[in-house]
């Protein structure tokens, strides 16, 4: 059972064999029996009976009978017993479960007043959340970067020496055809914007008024990654060809002089969600002597866990946005037992892995940065190495998020310029000195700093896990604009906040945080049976994947940002190939291409949001059949925030060959339908029965084996309101509008952006963003916006807990 007296039986059973524990659960529960019935306490009606007489009596029992095995306080202390007695059920449902399960064998001997004393106390003491506060209240933990802040505060230290990136738009890349050889202005026939680039123009010319014999095509623009990881670029051309990357004088790809025979090229990068990586392409038809060749060129990706398919329209933006920098170097995962990135532990592979960091960092510093700073300042003074010395100081204020006084700058600028004469040495010294600092990886622990430092250090961490290095903002802090005692500060921080949440940067932590809420790894291979489900390949969650991207995106960037509508939006997006898979429910299509996504509304009442998207329907699923359990776990735990226990032992379905006339909701309440199961799973299955109506595949359907789908269910809030839902619409309508899931969204909202738990910060925060969040229409880029104000105003903890190490 929740509360984890489940854990006493589960326990039992899994140190002392079957039946022999359910004898020891079984001896225990009669022992309490006794002790219950012994004291006449029982004769007394409930409705008489004072609430701390009940919970004297249940802890008389506990002390008597249960602390020997778990513990003072329901910690847990042997190796039967180890698990804590806590859970989120309410105190109701508590009571029912030990008058329907104590003593297994006779459940009939705990009931009424009796069973109420021993869940009060449990409840009261130590069980419920409120008690687990009062025991063990939640702080803010001492943490170095994540792996994927270190990433995104390297990025933007490099960024700060460019023009900041901003939110494109439109998609595809910019295309300008000449008839020459090279670029001529004068020869320029044509600009367009090209969605793709997968051409094949054979011997013809690629349009109208360009020579087929010669031509030169010159794309430019952008490359957006939804998610980190690492990607495989792959280029085929059969003409002439330069591929700049990243960094405008960076070139990925050349076979400018072409190589006979070779038309593929593949370079495999790591790059950061969220960021836009400048793309510049040179495409050249020279006239020949010989038999000229095909012109073909198509810019394909194999992305993480996916397959190598034509970079899609919405990867790709016209405008060539800034040099940008992702680092190379893989750093070690991170901890994520608490739900959320958090940077606790620091040993030898994470302390090596900073120190190739550092070393990759300062190569692109060295050879980048400072010339790109050299060529902006060419008219400052040289003299004692003033350029270099300035170009070291700003970087190191940026890294370490404040000014520097004179001593850190005699260590970290200083001594390493008087150590080398050599200018790129010295650089590549100061950056391992700076990224190695605490003072870059501890970034909320420098008093020195002054408020407006630190307010603007804790909005760009929260908002961008990053650093403060837009000129705008450090222009803000310049001016102390965010000094707390100042009439107007909070309104200024919020101002500040609102223009942040507009940036590129925020889409990429959004991206990770849904997909993380939506319990999806973008990097795994989701499977099915090919022949009952032909045509689910790699290629086709490619899409899927695209299609929930989009689908997220255009509700979060709406103007509205309504998180009611990740429930209730009635149209998905798809493109030729989901739509002959998955057509029979959608709209068709409009003429187009291939690639690119069309928003589709279901022709039925079918399609609601991303609670029903495809993708987390198979995801949700297995190889061959639904799966009503993973669904409603998916939908207790992470879309209600409520607590379950893992099985008492492993759980394996029931094969449906052996029960083939049997729905899968059938099945799952037949393997389900022992008590021992019931605790869990009445829970459970009642929120997974209300998808019923979508297969292994998320398609919908409205019978199975001949039998219409019972997609009925129901669901217990924490208050102990018992609600019913006759079909999918029902518990799509009910996840948009109930308290439970606004909590839970919003707690991991926090939790995602700040990797820090939201007790910690007070009750009266969660209250306040909970209020907050309903005034503002269910706003997700306000909600948002209001944790980074409460983060970067709210004091710091004198004490701080710290990670293991």
């Amino acid at each position: 059972m929740n509360l984890n007296l489940a854990t006493i039986r589960s326990n039992s059973i899994s140190k002392a064999g079957h039946w022999a524990g359910w004898d020891r659960y079984f001896c225990w529960t009669v022992l309490v029996w006794i002790a219950i019935v012994g004291s006449g306490f029982a004769d007394q009606p409930v409705a008489d009976r004072p609430a701390s007489d009940l919970i004297s009596r249940g802890q008389a029992i506990y002390s008597q009978q249960c602390q020997s095995c778990h513990g003072e306080g329901g910690r847990g202390q042997t190796d039967a017993y180890s698990d804590p007695l806590s859970g989120d059920s309410s105190l109701g449902e508590l009571t029912e479960i030990i008058v329907d399960t104590m003593p297994e064998e006779d459940p009939e001997q705990c009931v009424g007043a009796d069973a109420e004393a021993v869940a009060k106390y449990i409840y009261e003491s130590f069980y419920s959340a409120a008690a687990q506060l009062r025991n063990r209240p939640p702080q803010q933990q001492l943490s170095r970067l994540t792996g994927g802040q270190v990433e995104q505060s390297l990025a933007d230290l490099y960024q700060h020496f460019y023009e900041p990136p901003w939110r494109e738009t439109k998609q595809g890349l910019n295309g300008a055809y000449f008839d020459a050889g090279r670029w001529d202005k004068d020869k320029l026939k044509l600009e367009r914007v090209d969605p793709v680039l997968d051409f094949d123009f054979g011997r013809e010319s690629p349009v109208e008024g360009v020579d087929a014999g010669e031509f030169y095509i010159h794309w430019s623009g952008s490359l957006l990654v939804e998610h980190s990881g690492r990607y495989e670029i792959v280029v085929h051309s059969t003409c002439s060809m330069k591929m700049r990357f990243g960094n405008h004088d960076n070139v990925l790809i050349n076979n400018n002089v072409q190589s006979e025979g070779k038309t593929e090229f593949r370079r495999s990068l790591n790059l950061i969600g969220g960021r836009q990586y400048a793309v510049l392409i040179d495409f050249t038809q020279r006239k020949r002597k010989t038999e000229m060749p095909e012109a073909k060129f198509s810019l394909c990706w194999v992305p993480p866990g996916g397959t190598e398919t034509v970079i899609p329209p919405e990867n790709l933006l016209p405008s060539t946005l800034p040099s940008s920098y992702a680092l190379q170097t893989k750093l070690p995962p991170d901890d994520r037992s608490y739900g959320y990135a958090r940077g606790t532990s620091v040993d030898r592979q994470w302390n090596d892995a900073m120190t190739a960091a550092a070393l990759d960092f300062g190569n692109a510093a060295a050879k980048e940065l400072w010339p790109n700073y050299k060529r902006k300042h060419r008219k400052d003074s040289d003299e004692n190495r003033g350029r270099l010395r300035s170009f070291l100081t700003e970087m190191a204020e940026v890294a370490f998020r404040q000014s520097l006084d004179p001593e850190t700058k005699k260590l970290y600028i200083d001594d390493q310029l008087a150590a080398v004469d050599d200018d790129q040495l010295a650089i590549r010294r100061c950056t391992l000195m700076l990224i190695k600092s605490p003072r870059f990886l501890y970034p909320l622990i420098d008093e020195q700093a002054s408020e407006s430092h630190q307010v603007a250090n804790r909005l760009a961490l929260t908002l961008f896990d990053s650093l403060p290095s837009d000129r705008w903002l450090l222009e803000e802090i310049r001016k102390d604009k965010f000094r707390l005692d100042q009439k107007g500060a909070v309104q200024r921080i919020r101002s500040s906040a609102e223009r942040m949440a507009g940036d590129p940067r925020l889409h990429g932590k959004v991206m990770q945080m849904f997909f993380e809420w939506l319990d999806i790894n973008p990097a795994l291979e989701i499977t099915k049976d090919p022949e009952k489900y032909p045509g689910f390949d790699k290629l086709l969650t490619l899409d899927l994947r695209r299609s929930l991207e989009q689908t997220v995106s255009e509700i979060f960037w709406s103007p509205e940002s309504d998180y009611r509508q990740l429930f209730q939006q009635d149209w998905n997006w798809t493109n030729q190939r989901l739509h002959k898979f998955y057509g029979a429910a959608w709209e068709p299509l409009e003429a187009g291409d291939s690639q690119s996504l069309q928003r589709s509304r279901s022709d039925k009442n079918v399609t609601f949001g991303v609670l029903t998207h495809p993708l987390v329907m198979s995801h949700l699923s297995y190889y061959e059949t639904s799966s009503p359990i993973h669904r409603g776990v998916f939908l207790v735990r992470r879309v209600l925030g409520r607590t379950l226990r893992p099985p008492n032992e492993a759980f394996t379905p029931l094969n449906p060959e052996l029960h083939p006339h049997l729905t899968t909701r059938q099945r799952v309440e037949l393997q389900t339908g022992d008590a021992k199961c019931q605790v869990c799973h009445q829970k459970i299955n009642p929120l997974g029965f209300a998808l019923e109506n979508y297969d292994a595949a998320g398609r919908f359907r409205s019978t199975e084996h001949e039998q219409p789908i019972d997609s009925s269910g129901g669901y217990v809030t924490r208050a102990g309101e018992s609600v019913s839902f006759a079909n999918t619409a029902d518990l799509a309508r009910f996840m948009a509008e109930n308290d439970d899931a606004h909590r839970a969204f919003i707690e991991r909202v926090f939790e995602h952006f700040v990797k820090q738990p939201l007790a910690a910060f007070g009750e009266e925060v969660g209250e306040k963003l909970v209020t907050q969040f309903r005034q503002s229409g269910f706003n997700m880029r306000q909600l948002i916006v209001e944790i980074a104000v409460v983060v970067a105003t709210q004091p710091q903890p004198e004490e701080t807990t710290h990670g293991s190490t």
